[in-house]
């Protein structure tokens, strides 16, 4: 038996299935996003505690993310990712 080829015949389940995919990829980018973030601090040589960690994994706003890669950058220590 052959997976994943099913197709819905309803716009109902078409649209849910969808939205489900949709929300599934913005996840995604998130959560490599936030490892991106990480990664930059890792390379650079920043410590990242566990709450920091934890704070940025648990991030899904891209434009957060986004503030905090740009960040991540020129960041001294974690904590400058959060501070304006």
């Amino acid at each position: 038996m052959a997976t994943g080829t099913y197709e819905y015949r309803s716009d109902f389940a078409r649209r849910y299935v969808e939205k489900g995919r949709a929300e599934g990829r913005a996840e995604g980018r998130a959560e490599g996003e936030a490892r991106a973030v990480l990664r930059v601090l890792a390379a650079r040589g920043v410590e990242v505690t566990e709450e920091a960690r934890r704070r940025v994994l648990e991030c899904a706003d891209p434009d957060v993310l986004d503030r905090w890669l740009e960040r991540a950058l020129t960041a001294r220590t974690a904590h400058d990712l959060f501070t304006d």
